[in-house]
């Protein structure tokens, strides 16, 4: 059992008001308060980013929990583990003990652990005559438990930004296919125009792009190229408006999509051969641009771009506007940032935390997005939480849809249909 509620560190290390701080929200758990700590490491290691922690000091973390007797991290059970450096080498696959100790202050820093040193310094556990522990000297894992509901949500957080990264390119990716085979239409029906300038445009935006942009930099470069696209859009049915070839609008719109079918573009037209005056760098720059394109547009293929309800999602599944969703899934809002949910991002987020309550993996929640894509596996898991009492297992259940999903087999309208039903006020349902 652990006594005292402030320890010093001990020999050189000061004492900051940053530990004390830690100790005090430590000495806050909860009597009744439990987590399982394996499902809390995999949280951690989905919410690293935002704890300032790295790889090796999850490692070490993880080697700490494999000294904690039991699944359940629990104050009953004592919070304590003391391993030496050398216990802790062996379990880390040979690190170094003295990265071993730079990991561990590491952890203590980032307020993930808490040390309790013994008079000498040592790490060890004094024991009663029935073999209980009486007092123990190591680290406490008290700061897990106190912020595990912290941990989790902020691990939601990380997916739910990893999930919109991920939309956003794909919407980036047909965007630019859209621009370049717009362009390259106008350029074999010889439409008048700027449209090397404009082809120019369209490159620097793409090329402007860091190799590892942020969400902000992605929905920029979204906004812009939409932009772009519009405004080539509306040259080009300005064109065709004003073009009275046998007075047939729809068959001017067939001759602009056969005139050249021979084209064997993918992604991005080889617009300096048709017009003789781009740069031959260019050249190079255009074939790498389209190998790589070729692996995006294989995965976009997947997935639509879902601006609002109603249109066609990833593997052909329709989504919902998000009003409905909650009217008939409004146990969700209480899961979302604040206990509201205002948009789709909201909504992603609370997700991923409903994912993690009823025991759904990573795995199974990833393979879902990208199946049905992010908004219609986050409407999925708040019917899923809508029916809990009815589930066995979340997991399996969301496997099984994805599967359908996958075969055309599955559509969320009846499901939030039964639900809307089931939701409606009795006055509603009679008659």
């Amino acid at each position: 059992m652990e006594t005292g509620n402030v320890t010093t560190p001990f020999g050189r290390r000061s004492m900051t008001l940053g530990m004390l701080a830690n100790q005090v929200m430590a000495g806050e758990i909860k009597p009744d308060q439990s987590v399982d700590k394996w499902k809390l490491f995999r949280a951690l290691c989905e919410a690293k980013p935002l704890l300032g922690i790295g790889d090796r000091a999850l490692a070490v973390l993880n080697a700490l929990l494999s000294f904690y007797p039991k699944n359940e991290l629990a104050q009953e059970s004592g919070l304590i583990v003391f391993p030496s450096n050398i216990q802790l080498s062996l379990r880390t696959h040979g690190m170094a003990e003295q990265t071993v100790r730079r990991h561990l202050a590491a952890l203590v820093e980032a307020g993930l652990l808490l040390r309790k040193d013994s008079p000498n310094g040592k790490r060890y556990v004094r024991r009663d005559r029935a073999g209980e522990i009486n007092e123990a000297f190591g680290f406490s894992l008290a700061p897990l438990l106190a912020r595990a509901e912290e941990i989790e949500q902020l691990a939601a957080e990380v997916m739910a930004e990893r999930l919109h990264v991920q939309h956003l390119r794909e919407r980036i990716t047909l965007c630019r296919r859209d621009v370049a085979k717009l362009i390259e239409a106008a350029v074999e029906e010889q439409i008048p125009g700027d449209w090397q300038g404009l082809y120019g445009e369209f490159r620097d935006l793409i090329e402007g792009l860091p190799r590892s942009p942020t969400a902000a930099q992605l929905e920029l470069l979204l906004h812009e190229l939409e932009v772009l696209r519009a405004d080539i859009l509306n040259r080009l049915e300005t064109r065709i408006k004003s073009t009275k070839q046998r007075g047939n609008a729809n068959y001017i719109e067939r001759h602009i999509q056969n005139s050249n079918p021979e084209s064997t573009s993918e992604l991005e037209p080889s617009f300096e051969t048709k017009q003789g005056a781009m740069a031959e760098q260019d050249k190079g720059r255009e074939a790498e641009t389209l190998e790589k394109g070729r692996g995006e547009v294989a995965q976009s293929r997947q997935e639509e771009s879902r601006q609002s309800g109603g249109r066609n999602d990833g593997g052909g599944l329709k989504s919902f506007p998000l009003g409905l969703v909650l009217q008939a899934c409004p146990e969700i809002l209480a899961y979302g940032p604040g206990g509201a949910i205002r948009n789709w991002r909201d909504l992603m987020t609370a997700a991923v935390a409903v994912r993690s309550m009823l025991g759904v993996s990573p795995s199974a929640y990833e393979e879902a997005a990208n199946v049905m894509g992010p908004e219609n596996a986050a409407t999925v898991m708040a019917c899923i939480l809508e029916r809990g009492g009815h589930i066995n297992s979340a997991g399996g259940y969301l496997r099984g849809l994805t599967r359908r999903s996958e075969k055309g087999e599955f559509a969320i309208g009846p499901m939030l249909m039964a639900l809307l039903r089931a939701n409606a006020p009795a006055g509603r349902k009679v008659g």
